[in-house]
């Protein structure tokens, strides 16, 4: 017999002060971007208009105080999965796209970023990170590609990538009849 829940009991709504103090307290445990703080305080804030211009003005602040800042939060972003996680371009692009940052300025931050970075050095170093050993068989070659095309790297990198390390040209086949992805967006 399962368990009954007790109902919740509604949150009270937070005025403007309230809301400020709880935005600051989020942008304490992460790095938010404006699209995510602004979900967070949906959720607190009265859903009437005042509730709204409260948000508005409680992001308003903490912009006019530089502790909310997309161009900071993408830069970081960016930087820190290319350096730690040693992620493509085109997962960061995503990852940053789902956070609310804009195209523009996702594509600024991404040329700055990985301007100079070798991406065939990179897959590989992301192999070593997750301690991938090479491929025997067709299957494992399946699986390192699955799991390179989910860190961001383009197939052309994939394959680049294999071949240095001597993986059987019958593995190989089908990736060379795939195209990057023309949708770069």
């Amino acid at each position: 017999m399962p368990f009954r829940r007790k109902p919740a009991r509604p949150r009270a709504s937070l005025d403007e002060a309230a809301l400020y103090n709880y935005a600051v307290k989020a942008l304490g445990r992460r790095m938010r971007t404006e699209v995510e703080l602004r979900r967070l305080l949906v959720a607190r804030a009265d859903p009437s208009p005042h509730g709204q211009s409260d948000i508005a003005a409680v992001i308003a602040r903490l912009k006019d105080q530089r502790y909310l800042d997309d161009r900071s939060f993408a830069e970081t972003y960016a930087r820190l999965r290319r350096e730690n996680e040693k992620f493509g371009k085109r997962r960061v692009q995503q990852d940053l796209k789902q956070k609310g940052i804009g195209s523009d300025l996702i594509a600024s931050t991404l040329e700055a970023r990985y301007a100079e970075t070798n991406e065939e050095a990179l897959a590989r170093e992301h192999l070593e990170r997750k301690r991938i050993a090479k491929p025997t068989n067709e299957k494992e070659t399946a699986r390192v590609v699955r799991r390179l095309v989910a860190a961001g790297f383009s197939t052309g990198v994939i394959c680049k990538t294999l071949r240095q390390w001597n993986v059987p040209e019958e593995s190989l086949a089908a990736l060379d009849n795939l195209e990057d992805d023309p949708r770069e967006d």
